[in-house]
């Protein structure tokens, strides 16, 4: 079995093939056989993303029963007040479905890279760190938007307790056993 940590790029979509977008694919990064995806990042996401060819751990990894923690830096324009702090601490109402309560809590500029488009906001932006249980399509920018909040930027740095740590953009590596081990339980 194969277990792969990558640092997304922005841009690139988390598949091994284009079908016909023209847009980068894991295909230019990672070079192993028959892994996929543990989980998806939208094309205009970064940061960890997890692949393997264990398919009861991908099964685990994307199944939000597990309640596997998932942490993402989030760039919003505006500043938030505490009342949306709360809101989106508390679970938001979005297109059908009530998120689970996440931990959040505004902190300062962690540093990221640039990316290769600027982010250009119109006014005043907060650093978010969201904490999530789940992980349904763009739920991290529905939520923020629901408070107010567009997001200019998301970068997932963990998964359960695998963390991208200094791992350089477009770069991957394994992990190790005591991050498998970790996932696992």
């Amino acid at each position: 079995m194969r277990y792969i940590l990558f640092n997304k790029p922005y841009g690139v979509l988390s598949q091994f093939t284009d079908e016909g977008t023209g847009h980068p694919t894991l295909s230019e990064f990672i070079e192993v056989p028959d892994v996929y995806a543990a989980g998806r990042l939208d094309r205009d996401s970064e940061g960890l993303l997890l692949l393997t060819d264990d398919g009861a751990l991908i099964g685990r990894l994307t199944d939000p029963e597990h309640h596997l923690e998932k942490t993402y830096l989030v760039l919003v324009e505006g500043i938030p007040a505490q009342e949306a702090l709360s809101r989106l601490e508390k679970g938001i109402q979005l297109k059908g479905y009530r998120t689970r309560p996440a931990h959040v809590r505004l902190i300062p500029d962690p540093g990221l890279p640039p990316r290769p488009r600027p982010v250009t906001p119109h006014g005043p932006t907060a650093w978010l760190e969201i904490k999530l249980l789940e992980g349904k399509k763009r739920q991290v920018r529905h939520m923020t938007a629901a408070v107010g909040l567009f997001t200019l930027r998301l970068f997932r740095t963990g998964i359960g307790a695998v963390q991208l740590g200094n791992l350089p953009v477009g770069k991957w590596r394994d992990l190790t056993p005591d991050e498998l081990r970790n996932l696992k339980r």
